[in-house]
């Protein structure tokens, strides 16, 4: 049995709401929503298809693995991070 649900979405701009609002957040227009009915199915294609290697594991019996580090020429941030940068990975740094 297919779940419906109700979103409201701007004409102008495409911005989409759970309410119906008079003036969009988004570009300021003033009555451009309209509703617009979802409908969701239990077969949902977020789910994973593979549930052996989802089984929780006891952190006392993950083994980490080296990895490839790039200093940063930094030795504080490089002692920070372990040894410097790990590809694939991401840093956000605050002055």
């Amino acid at each position: 049995m297919a779940k419906s649900k109700t979103i409201f979405v701007c004409n102008e701009c495409g911005n989409e709401s759970a309410k119906w609002l008079g003036k969009c957040p988004a570009c300021n227009s003033w009555n451009s929503f309209f509703e617009q009915k979802i409908v969701e199915s239990k077969n949902s294609s977020l789910k994973p298809k593979d549930t052996k290697n989802n089984q929780p594991q006891k952190l006392n019996s993950y083994e980490a693995k080296e990895t490839i580090r790039t200093s940063t020429g930094f030795g504080e941030l490089d002692n920070v991070l372990g040894g410097g940068l790990v590809k694939g990975s991401l840093v956000l740094l605050r002055r």
